[in-house]
Order: structure tokens, then sequence, then C-alpha cells
């Protein structure tokens, strides 16, 4: 039994080792299991991928853009303001522009990036709490999120555009940058 949770183990972690095609470091963890039941302890080296910068900032970008189109396709149905509306159908818009960028910058990179647009544990939960809100409960909900999401967006923008590793990547980072700021003002205006 033991022999076949390492090798589960080992071999579910390889298959994740070759996932993904771009540049990656691997770190090593050792896990204990202990049961209850037989008191019996496995030790196992799992070896997990390290994310290089490219590919770190190319998942970050995509689940940003994940997250401003979900919550936006949430305030078209859920919110009655006008001016929310606007704004949510302006973000579903441009993010997805910047989704097709990010997929063809990465795709251009040598070697090529895939980028993750699975949401963060953060943003599932950012999420999740604003399909209980209604009213202007939900309206002011989604625009401190916009805010929060937009300013963080800014900083990874600026920070990769500055020393990113990937330059089809800095060159996306860099031409979004004015293109975020304007979504953040706007965001900040929004009177719910």
């Amino acid at each position: 039994m033991r022999y076949t949770i390492i090798a589960l183990l080992t071999g579910s972690a390889l298959a994740l080792a070759g996932c993904g095609g771009s540049k990656t470091e691997t770190s090593t963890t050792t896990n204990s299991v202990t049961t209850q039941a037989d008191s019996l302890t496995v030790d196992t080296n799992v070896t997990t991928p390290v994310l290089s910068p490219g590919q770190a900032f190319a998942n970050a970008a995509a689940s940003s853009d994940a997250f401003e189109i979900a919550e936006s396709q949430l305030a078209q149905t859920a919110s009655k303001s006008a001016a929310i509306k606007a704004f949510a159908q302006k973000m579903i818009d441009a993010h997805t522009g910047s989704t097709t960028k990010l997929k063809a910058a990465a795709a251009s990179a040598t070697p090529a990036i895939t980028p993750d647009a699975t949401l963060t544990a953060e943003q599932q939960q950012k999420l999740d709490a604003l399909k209980a809100q209604t009213g202007a409960d939900f309206d002011t909900a989604y625009a401190a999120d916009q805010v929060a999401a937009h300013q963080a967006t800014l900083d990874a923008l600026k920070t990769y555009s500055a020393t990113g590793d990937v330059p089809e990547l800095k060159t996306f980072a860099t031409g979004l940058v004015p293109t975020v700021t304007a979504h953040l003002n706007m965001a900040k205006g929004l009177k719910p």
C-alpha cells in the first residue's frame, strides 16, 4: 500500500510538471500522511513546479480578466443602476479584449506560455459574496471590488512592465497600463 501511494503521488506530480509548456523550476516538499485507523505514516517526496515569473504574470492577468468579466456579467443581471450596468458592459468588452491580447502575447513568447484563467481563492470568495448581495448593497460591493481589482491589476502591470522576464508580456503589460488606469478612475467614480 505504501508503494502504491508513493507511485500515485509521484505520477501525479510528474503529470502536473509536464503541463504548461513554459519554463519552470521545481521544488521538493515532504508530506507526511498519518491515518488514525492503523497509525500508518507515509513520507513522500513530491516534486511540484514553481512557475516562472512570466507564467505567474500570465496566470494573474488571465484570472484578473476572468474575475472582472464574471463580476460584471453578474452586475448586468443583479444591478438596478444604469451607471453600474454601463460600467459593467465596458468591463466585459475591455477584459474580453485584454484576454485576447494576453493570449496572443503569451503564445508568441519563446517558449510559448498558456495563461491559466482560474480564479484565485480570494477572487472566488469575492464573487461568491457578491452573488449574495442585492440592491444598493450589491452596487456598493461591486464598485468596491472593481476599485480593488483594478488597483491590484495596475500594480501588477507596472511591476511586470519594469521587471518582467518575457519581452512579449512586458510589452503587453506596458500597453495595458493606460487602459487599466482609466478603468480604475471610472470605478472610483461609480456612484452606487
